[in-house]
């Protein structure tokens, strides 16, 4: 497993990272959180050995990072923020040199950059130098160097960042396929991606942790959590939802700009049903009607900004 211990990292008078502790377990995908300058990047600096902590130490399947950094370093792969790599290698040449830095022999470097190229979906670009690939295909090269190796643990900052929605949709299922076995780490400001991947979430701002627990434990923390979202075809959603604001159990209504209804319960109370049977009484032609789970996003700035998170109770 990976073992961060009181992790701090300062810079000058600056403290980026301060005195961080957890562990990721075998199987765990760690949703890594927190705005901009937090300090996730400097932590996955330090965790991967690019970075000396001030004090504090990191753990790799038992191996000091600081202490054992060749060893460590083999059971990593790494995607760091931005993905930088060679730009006038070609996307074949850059993997072949990764293979041999990685000390993989001839046949074993054909069988994994052919296995990688596969999985990121690069035959198109493989022979075309990298500093003329789009950032989709750049992020993509970052992913394929980082997993070539098939190695136990995983640390990738913002690994869909310049992805489009369909490249986004492959790189998180192929995340979800390399769980199973292998630690991974996924440092990110795009909150669905936590929720879509992650089976753990670590919240960070000003280098402190600040929560730590299942995204749908986080989620439930938030005002929508069992909220009723409706969308009625044909009638004015502010009349409507002022009608549902006097029904029993309902601590305040929302609409949004697209006509969307929103239902907050009173703190305990359960009101899908209410909400239902009156719809269906009223006739309402109901486009859509859901419970909701919680909004993540609400949560992260309720804890890092300290935003209103609960609902009332009267």
């Amino acid at each position: 497993m990976i073992e961060i211990n009181h992790l701090t990292k300062q810079f000058g008078a600056f403290t980026a990272v301060d005195d961080l502790s957890f562990t990721v377990q075998p199987g765990e995908v760690l949703g890594f959180l927190g705005p901009n300058g937090a300090g996730k990047s400097t932590t996955m600096k330090m965790i991967t050995g690019f970075l000396t902590p001030t004090s504090g130490s990191v753990k790799v399947c038992g191996h000091d990072v600081a202490e054992e950094p060749v060893v460590a370093k083999r059971l990593m792969g790494y995607l760091p923020e931005g993905a930088p790599a060679y730009g006038d290698m070609t996307v074949q040449a850059f993997l072949e040199f990764i293979a041999q830095v990685r000390g993989l022999n001839t046949a074993q470097a054909q069988q994994r950059i052919a296995a990688v190229v596969d999985q990121v979906n690069l035959h198109k670009v493989l022979h075309k130098n990298i500093d003329t690939l789009s950032k989709g295909y750049g992020r993509r090269v970052g992913l394929a160097q980082a997993i070539l190796h098939d190695p136990q643990i995983l640390i990738l900052d913002e690994p869909t960042d310049g992805l489009d929605p369909n490249q986004k949709h492959e790189v998180r299922k192929l995340i979800e396929s390399m769980a199973q076995d292998k630690i991974i780490i996924v440092s990110t400001h795009i909150l669905e991606e936590v929720e879509a991947v992650c089976s753990r979430a670590v919240i960070i701002a000003d280098g402190k942790l600040l929560a730590d627990d299942k995204p749908q434990v986080l989620a439930a923390q938030s005002k929508y959590h069992d909220a009723v979202s409706l969308t009625v075809e044909g009638e004015d959603a502010a009349v409507i939802a002022a009608e549902l604001e006097t029904l029993e159990g309902v601590a305040a209504v929302e609409t949004n700009a697209a006509g969307r209804i929103t239902v907050l319960p009173k703190a305990g109370e359960t009101i899908y049903n209410t909400v239902k049977q009156h719809a269906e009484t009223k006739g309402w032609a109901l486009q859509e009607l859901y419970v909701e789970q919680g909004r993540l996003d609400q949560v992260f700035r309720k804890i890092t900004l300290g935003e209103e998170l609960s609902r009332s109770a009267a």
